[in-house]
């Protein structure tokens, strides 16, 4: 299989494009596209043999949840459960941006997605293509880095096609990414005012700690 390689605007998608790329993520398919930080592996997550896909191409552990992509916080609001303000504070301080956040996961997401430990992480992206495709799609979409296990993430198209060519039909190239270091990860699904960094990535552990003092 060779992959498609669809170039779209990063800062201005033009709408049709981002329609092709939905419905191509409604027929159950797998594509790779630019976020702010690097390029991930997008699936629709309600689709079981979608997601399925994404741990066979990364020969991805079965236990790690996969990250999902949100427009806003409001569609964050509707996938989570019991959020207080340490999720509000970060949310508005780092939103979008290169922040992934772990909270308790609300009922209308397949275990799967959450590889059964009842949390997912969350992240708004400041880049424009991924979230005009939720918005397209009216869904999530899985944001895990396409790349091969083992070897470097991708802040470009051809690394895309390089590593993942012929497993991922459809690769949106929206130029180099914005950033080259990873999302910083803090998990809040302890409830309470209990936090965790999972790891320290764009955004340093001082900030997200100044964020949250009461």
């Amino acid at each position: 299989m060779n992959s498609e390689l669809l170039r779209i605007h990063p800062d201005e998608p033009e709408p049709e494009l981002i329609s092709y790329v939905a419905n191509h993520l409604r027929a159950g398919l797998v594509a790779a596209l630019p976020t702010d930080t690097f390029y991930g592996l997008a699936v629709d997550p309600v689709n079981l043999r979608a997601v399925e896909q994404i741990y066979e191409i990364k020969t991805r552990a079965k236990h790690k949840p996969l990250s999902l992509l949100v427009a806003n916080t409001e569609q964050a609001y509707g996938l989570a459960r019991d959020v207080d303000t340490a999720f509000d504070r970060l949310a508005e301080r780092f939103w979008p941006g290169p922040l992934t956040i772990i909270v308790k996961a609300g009922s209308r997401l397949p275990l799967r997605v959450t590889a059964h430990t009842g949390n997912v992480a969350l992240r708004v992206p400041e880049a424009a293509i991924p979230r005009a495709i939720v918005e397209q799609l009216g869904l999530p979409i899985t944001a895990t880095s396409a790349n091969l296990r083992g070897l470097p993430e991708c802040t470009w198209a051809g690394c895309v096609r390089d590593q993942l060519g012929n497993q991922v039909p459809l690769i949106v190239d929206g130029g180099p990414t914005a950033r080259s270091t990873a999302t910083t990860i803090v998990d809040l699904s302890g409830g309470g005012t209990s936090w965790m960094i999972l790891r320290e990535g764009a955004i340093p552990t001082h900030e997200i700690a100044l964020a949250l003092q009461h």
